[in-house]
């Protein structure tokens, strides 16, 4: 569940998706590994680790070990956790530094309270949106996976998570369940006028509410800097608590049917029914 080139496309849960081939694929390619890096390396600066001590880190999704190559290289330590075996198993085979460990992040994190000076994610939150199975109720699972980082992490620490959110709503139901965990923060945009560089990094506080990072490119012409989203640890209520998937929603057909557009294709006209539930017939 590491980092990806480009938005990855859910063909089923990572430790399925991931197997031997395809965890030796990402792994052996470059772009791939060029950009893992470069998330990595923004992630670690937007934690504001102090310089005078290294630190114990946690990565999520470690997958094979790229982005806890680049903490290992600025002097810290880690311990990451990732929910495909094959992945974990190239891990091993590369010799990472990192201790390594087989979990679903949507189980909690299994760590005891405080130990953590802080914890970054490359590409592994979305995946907490997706229900597959008949069990899973992303809203409980996206809890779970914040209450459990909120106890990990030591006060006054921070969690850094890049993502690929399919839409609004989803990034929504993030925001909402870590707000709800008890952290405070926002989303900091790296270059949000750029289709192919623009990167979302969830910046969460533990304990206080610090000032959220700039995003990178976010500077308009005239030298105002764009909106970035901001939220408190106020109790909120969102549509979505009952554990319904988002996917499939009106907006996510309405994109996929515009990307679709994008490549060319042909696609249907949207409608007053476009996304609208059929009734069940008899």
């Amino acid at each position: 569940m590491a980092g990806s080139a480009r938005r990855p496309e859910h063909r089923g849960p990572p430790e399925l998706f991931y197997d031997e081939a395809e965890a030796r694929k990402y792994t052996q390619n470059s772009r791939v590994m060029q950009i893992q890096s470069q998330m990595s390396e923004r992630a670690v600066e937007l934690l504001g680790l102090p310089g005078d001590r290294p630190c114990l880190l946690l990565d999520v999704g470690c997958g094979s070990g790229l982005s806890g190559d680049y903490i290992s290289e600025e002097g810290h330590y880690w311990i990451g956790m990732d929910i495909s075996p094959a992945m974990l198993d190239v891990a091993v085979e590369r010799e990472v530094e990192g201790d390594l460990l087989l979990a679903d992040m949507g189980q909690g994190i299994p760590f005891r309270p405080g130990v953590f000076d802080g914890c970054i994610s490359i590409s592994a939150v979305q995946w907490l949106c997706n229900a597959d199975k008949k069990s899973h109720s992303p809203p409980k699972r996206l809890y779970r996976f914040f209450s459990t980082l909120y106890t990990a992490l030591a006060r006054g620490s921070r969690a850094v998570l890049q993502l690929y959110p399919e839409n609004s709503e989803q990034l929504e139901l993030i925001t909402a369940q870590a707000m709800r965990a008890g952290f405070t923060g926002g989303m900091v945009v790296d270059y949000p006028n750029s289709a192919k560089a623009k990167k979302f990094f969830l910046c969460l506080f533990v304990g206080t509410s610090g000032t959220l990072p700039k995003g990178l490119g976010t500077e308009c012409a005239d030298g105002e800097e764009m909106h970035q989203a901001k939220f408190t640890n106020e109790r909120t209520r969102f549509r979505n608590a009952k554990g319904k998937s988002v996917k499939k929603s009106r907006d996510w057909i309405l994109e996929k049917k515009e990307r679709r557009r994008r490549q060319g294709k042909e696609v249907r006209a949207d409608t007053k029914y476009t996304g609208r539930k059929r009734r069940p017939r008899f």
